[in-house]
């Protein structure tokens, strides 16, 4: 299976009525018009009304699905994770690895598939994917096991962005199997205890995926699988999809074995 084929798997298996509630004690705020705006035109909506669901406690997101609450954050991880920050705390090493954990509001967005664009045509939707990626990072990091794979566009990126090649310094000086993947204007092997995929377009070029694969005995334990794939439709608009269920990650894993 190709990933074009593995991405339109995985979104048509998602599930789709999800909104955010946003419980507020004082009125809305500007931050509740850039939640909004970050999901705008996706097909989770966002709603800011401090009736909007019963029994919690106010200054709280609240992810709803088929009117069943699924998970709560306060307000001030969510805004501190997506919507008081930029792409820079992630490439720059600002955020260390050990802090990329988001709030389960987001993280519970899982399989639903969402359409991103990056900067200059939006601020904040690409990062989404960013953030996302992290996480899944972060999780290999504390299993310290499996394997990861991880897709670029362009290795060289590893090496340019302060806060990736501090990422991946973690990852490869502990017990995790990890892949990387992208075009080969750099070698990151003399550098990290990495494998290197190198080559050309589909797969290389167009794709951004983060796969971690736990091994069978460790999940349910200290390792969660987790999977992100990403596909480039046109120049820096992006239609992605993560999920944690483990019969995706592992199909997503295996896609990304055997066509790459």
């Amino acid at each position: 299976m190709r990933l074009d084929a593995q991405f339109e798997k995985l979104a048509s298996d998602g599930a789709t009525d999800k909104r955010l509630a946003v419980v507020r004690r004082d009125g809305s705020t500007p931050l509740d018009s850039m939640l909004r705006r970050l999901f705008a035109d996706q097909s989770v909506t966002v709603t800011v009304d401090s009736s909007a669901v019963e029994g919690v406690d106010d200054d709280l997101a609240v992810l709803v699905e088929n009117d069943e609450v699924v998970a709560t954050s306060p307000l001030a991880s969510l805004e501190r994770a997506i919507l008081m920050v930029n792409s820079d705390i992630y490439t720059t090493g600002t955020l260390d690895l050990d802090d990329a954990a988001l709030p389960s509001v987001l993280t519970e967005l899982a399989d639903v598939p969402f359409r991103l664009r990056g900067y200059p045509r939006a601020h904040k939707e690409k990062l989404l994917l960013i953030a996302m990626s992290r996480q899944i990072e972060l999780r290999a990091h504390r299993a310290d096991r499996g394997e990861l794979h991880a897709s670029f566009q362009r290795l060289s990126r590893i090496d340019d962005e302060t806060g990736t090649m501090r990422a991946y310094e973690r990852l490869s000086d502990g017990d995790v199997d990890v892949h990387v993947y992208g075009e080969p204007d750099w070698d990151p092997e003399p550098r990290l205890d990495v494998t290197a995929h190198a080559g050309y377009g589909h797969g290389y070029s167009d794709s951004w995926f983060v796969v971690f694969d736990p091994p069978t005995d460790a999940i349910g334990l200290d390792a969660t699988p987790a999977g992100l794939l990403a596909l480039e439709e046109e120049p820096n608009v992006w239609r992605g999809v993560w999920t944690f269920r483990p019969g995706p990650v592992t199909d997503l894993a295996e896609t990304v074995r055997r066509q790459l």
